[in-house]
């Protein structure tokens, strides 16, 4: 029989950095990324099951509760030394005032087994495991940059909730401070586990901030509809197989990102047309870490935010489209992206950049264009804080949900692809039913344990 899920708040504390933020790092400048990027929060969940001897003694579970309450306080703490921004509060939009007013963090109790949620996967529902910005708040009244949720389940496992100001950092941040954060608890601060305080605000030095976006800034408006979001899994083996059909004499080795990407373009194309009646243009906007793009030595581990996109198209002539002929598009895209940008990048650059989003996903017109973040090769199934690796690592649906947004991320295994697409209903009825996307991708499967 299966327990409907609740979750219980415990408490609610604030956890401060174990040492003061020495007085010269106590501004850290945003770069012009940070500046332009959107007030919304990034959240994260991690899931570690527990072992069978957890499972049955009740004593132990809540003894072993309490312990790894207090292993996960006291790490983060520890953390926050190096992470400092992440326990400061944004001053205008030019900086953040590291004054060591900390990050919340929140205990909870769920009345069902971690099993449950892994057996039968709901992103909705996920919402209740990670904290929730706007009801948790300073004293003053002010969002804390970083949230942190533990989640206690009734047989002994652990569910860890993040959730990061998207203006103090992407998703490769997020992941260095949560294996920064594993690796503390475990008890290492070598400085090949730990980021160096050195890291924050450099790309600040690189991209100075930008006067006048020092006043908050209309944000970038996503279109907000009818929306629905679905899991795919894509494991190895069809992954494997999708190479070989998407491979060309123009891209002879599609990347696993391509080609997933690649078949989820058209067949989110194919839904739309058939809704709309015709054919339309379409883009396909991919995020790109910017780390990875340019070839200064400064640029390889900058914390904060620090990534662009480059855009594929189509044409309205163009009805019948292939996974071949997208990979080259997206391929095409890419490879122009990295000739423009590999050198450096501008303020200027990032506006237009940023405009340019805007005008793609940003209008209710654009029902055909498309935006794909991809967290594959972020080492967050790494995270052990001391009872193992995570089983799985999800991204929860959101409050709202915004049209024509895929992310990408990795399967346990490193190799297959787990994809988060939110679309119109409408659209949506008819991706999740197209036979081609079946014949490589899951829908919603449960997770082995």
């Amino acid at each position: 029989m299966v327990t409907e899920m609740k979750v219980e708040v415990i408490c609610k504390e604030t956890i401060k950095p174990s040492s003061p933020t020495p007085h010269h790092l106590r501004i850290s400048n945003l770069s012009v990324f940070d500046q332009v990027t959107s007030e919304v929060y990034v959240q994260l969940l991690l899931f570690y099951p527990s072992s069978s001897d957890e499972v049955n003694n009740i004593d132990h579970r809540h003894s072993l509760f309490a312990e790894r309450s207090v292993l996960l306080k006291t790490s983060l703490s520890e953390t926050l030394t190096y992470f400092y921004p992440l326990a400061g509060e944004f001053k205008y939009n030019s900086s953040i005032s590291c004054n060591d007013h900390g990050a919340a963090f929140v205990e909870a109790r769920v009345n069902c087994p971690i099993s449950q949620i892994l057996g039968q996967p709901d992103l909705g529902m996920q919402k209740q495991l990670v904290p929730n910005h706007i009801e948790c708040r300073t004293q003053s009244g002010k969002c804390y940059l970083l949230l942190v949720q533990a989640n206690f389940f009734e047989c002994g496992g652990v569910a860890i909730g993040v959730t990061i100001s998207h203006k103090a950092g992407d998703a490769y941040t997020l992941s260095k401070f949560i294996n920064s954060w594993a690796a503390i608890a475990l008890g290492s601060t070598t400085t090949t586990d730990v980021v160096p305080p050195a890291q924050f605000g450099a790309a600040a030095s690189l991209l100075p901030p930008l006067e006048f976006l020092n006043s908050p800034q209309p944000p970038l408006e996503f279109v907000h509809e009818n929306c629905v979001t679905r899991r795919l899994v894509f494991d190895a083996s069809k992954i494997a197989a999708l190479k070989s059909k998407a491979a060309s004499t123009t891209v002879p080795n599609p990347t696993r990102i391509e080609v997933v990407s690649a078949l989820i373009w058209k067949c989110v194309m194919e839904a739309s047309r058939s809704n709309l009646g015709s054919a339309r243009p379409s883009a396909w906007c991919q995020v790109v870490n910017m780390r990875k793009i340019m070839v200064l030595p400064l640029t390889v581990d900058l914390l904060g935010n620090f990534f662009g996109y480059f855009v594929a198209r189509t044409e309205e002539s163009e009805v019948d489209h292939d996974v071949q002929s997208l990979v080259a598009e997206m391929r095409k895209g890419f490879e122009e992206f990295k000739a423009i940008f590999a050198n450096g990048i501008s303020g200027e650059d990032v506006l237009q950049l940023c405009k340019e989003l805007g005008e793609l996903i940003g209008k209710v017109d654009t029902d055909n264009n498309y935006c794909s973040t991809s967290w594959c090769r972020f080492p967050l199934y790494k995270a052990n804080f001391g009872w193992g690796k995570p089983s799985w690592m999800s991204i929860p649906a959101g409050a709202v949900e915004i049209k024509n947004i895929i992310s990408l991320m990795d399967e346990r295994d490193g190799n297959g692809i787990e994809v988060r697409l939110s679309l119109k209903e409408a659209n949506m009825a008819l991706v999740e039913s197209n036979q081609e996307l079946l014949a490589y991708a899951s829908l919603n499967p449960s997770l082995d344990l």
